[in-house]
């Protein structure tokens, strides 16, 4: 490496000279734990979301604790980029584990599903920065045809966080309380030893020279983008209460496209210290990877999100039950991630890994648009093990795309843009998801219901005193159905309790559908638009 290389590299932050596998697996172990730390988080959460909305009363609102996370995450990727480059990428990497632990405190504390969705944006702020100065770091210190091998490790990570985080979850949110603190709320609480501990290892074994980039850091652009995305998530997630064409919705869309309109504008004239500099968008490679990041973090997130409420729901599974279920896609992501890994350290061809996994995906939500009340686990299951098998080999081929033609000087933007870009898709597919389900399930049970009470029969399991007083609070005069608490369906008979079961499951299989289409346009960007590249050694 020559020394004008070493003063680019320099240049973009906190970077070595290239070191040797023993040297990175030294930071890949702090890395993994502060991964670790925001991918249990997340799956602790979803398995768990079920009792919490339940025990806040807000089953209905419960896309807002989701989305509240995933919003402050996506507006501050792109700031945790540039503040690793003005300041290095230990010190901001342990302000965002502080921030992290922050909101997991208050989260423990939260006493309506508002205030937790509250308390999770903050958690997001600092979520923002674990998975995106990970992944910068490790393209500081790897060729790219090394990063597929080791970012499999960060899918690895996930993988375990999702065996771990469903388990843990549910058997906290399936106690009323543990030390004298409702069970659930122990989900946030155990982040506090997690968090110090990452932030011990990342102490200690993040030790780059950093020399200091003299930029600003854009905060126009940072407001601009804020202006734009708030508005339009939020009306993703409530546009079925306000309605898609209320005056609130027309504000909100009107106001997002505002915002970024100025905020591309701001980033054209800011030039280098733009939040997400637009000379990147002019790499081809890098475009389809951040657009197809987009598209599969929406179905992704929309999927993990809806499945959960499937297996709880509609099978009646306990929230650990439902950990337990999604052990398919737990074992085929995690096989998959490493094989692929290895595949394109060996080869440096990652577009077949790319084409294979977005198809497994769309195959997986095709097998769940056909999930019904009656159908068999294996069902389920073979569409968790194609869904987990899918996002192994196009989760990293993703990045890797999007990284593969970038200059070394811009990876930390370019790194940020890519999660900034799965985030927002995650966003947008997580409200948009369960604003479908929920929109539409209220309808479709009351219309099941109608058609079950011109049986005697039904009606008569209609009048038993027990299935009465548990549907006190949910039947509506006018022949409409509350959902905003689900825990009535543990008290019905299941005769009863079958046309809100199937009602559910109708939903469902819509939500499914729509991920399905969500998939097959990242199949067919991926197959037709990717290029076939073969993958730098140096």
């Amino acid at each position: 490496m020559t020394s004008s290389d070493t003063r680019q590299q320099g240049a973009a932050g906190d970077v070595p000279a290239r070191l040797g596998h023993r040297q990175i697996t030294t930071v890949m172990s702090g890395l993994v734990l502060g991964m670790f730390l925001g991918a249990l988080d997340q799956t602790v959460v979803s398995s768990a979301l079920r009792t919490i909305a339940d025990d806040l009363h807000g089953l209905t609102a419960q896309a807002w604790v989701t989305t509240a996370y995933l919003i402050s995450a996506t507006l501050v990727t792109p700031l945790y980029g540039k503040l690793s480059d003005l300041h290095g990428r230990r010190p901001v990497y342990l302000a965002a584990i502080a921030l992290f632990t922050a909101g997991s405190l208050l989260c423990g504390c939260a006493t309506s599903i508002y205030e937790l969705a509250a308390f999770r944006a903050v958690q997001g702020l600092g979520g923002g920065g674990l998975m995106s100065l990970a992944m910068t770091i490790v393209a500081d210190i790897t060729t790219p045809r090394e990063r597929g091998r080791y970012q499999g490790w960060f899918m690895a990570v996930f993988g375990s966080a999702s065996i771990v985080g469903p388990l843990v979850g549910g058997a906290f949110a399936d106690r009323s309380s543990l030390l004298g603190i409702d069970g659930w709320r122990w989900i946030f609480l155990i982040n506090l030893p997690l968090a110090a501990a990452a932030a011990v290892a990342i102490v200690r074994v993040l030790r780059f020279p950093h020399r200091r980039v003299r930029r600003r850091l854009d905060y126009p652009g940072a407001l601009a983008l804020a202006v734009g995305l708030v508005p339009l998530l939020t009306v993703a997630e409530q546009g079925r209460r306000w309605g898609w064409a209320s005056p609130g919705a027309l504000v909100s869309y009107a106001i997002g496209v505002l915002g970024l309109t100025v905020f591309v504008v701001v980033e054209r004239r800011t030039g280098d210290a733009a939040l997400l500099p637009p000379r990147l968008f002019r790499i081809r490679a890098f475009r389809l990877g951040v657009g197809l990041h987009f598209v599969v973090g929406a179905g992704m997130f929309g999927a993990m999100t809806t499945l959960p409420l499937y297996l709880q729901l509609v099978r009646g599974m306990s929230p650990m039950g439902a950990g337990l279920a999604t052990l398919p896609t737990v074992f085929a992501n995690l096989a998959v991630t490493l094989l692929v890994g290895r595949l394109i350290a060996r080869t440096g061809r990652f577009k077949v890994h790319l084409v294979a996994g977005t198809g497994s995906f769309a195959a997986a939500m095709l097998v769940f648009a056909t999930l019904r009340v009656g159908s068999p686990l294996w069902q389920a299951a073979l569409g968790m093990a194609l869904m987990g098998a899918g996002l192994g080999a196009s989760m990293q081929t993703l990045t890797t795309l999007a990284q593969s033609e970038v200059p070394r000087t811009d990876m930390g933007a370019a790194t940020a843009s890519v999660n900034f870009f799965r985030s927002n898709g995650g966003t947008a597919g997580t409200a948009v998801f369960l604003s479908v389900l929920f929109s539409t399930a209220a309808g479709r049970i009351a219309g099941r219901l109608a058609e079950a009470r011109h049986d005697p029969a039904y009606r008569r399991l209609l009048a038993r005193p027990d299935n009465a007083h548990a549907l006190s609070g949910v039947l509506r005069p006018g022949g409409g159905v509350d959902l905003e608490d689900s825990a009535f369906l543990h008290t019905l008979d299941r005769g009863v309790a079958l046309p809100f079961l199937e009602g559910y499951a109708s939903s469902m299989r819509l939500v499914f559908l729509t991920g399905a289409a969500v998939a097959l346009v990242a199949f067919l960007l991926a197959a037709w638009r990717v290029p076939d590249l073969t993958l730098s050694d140096e």
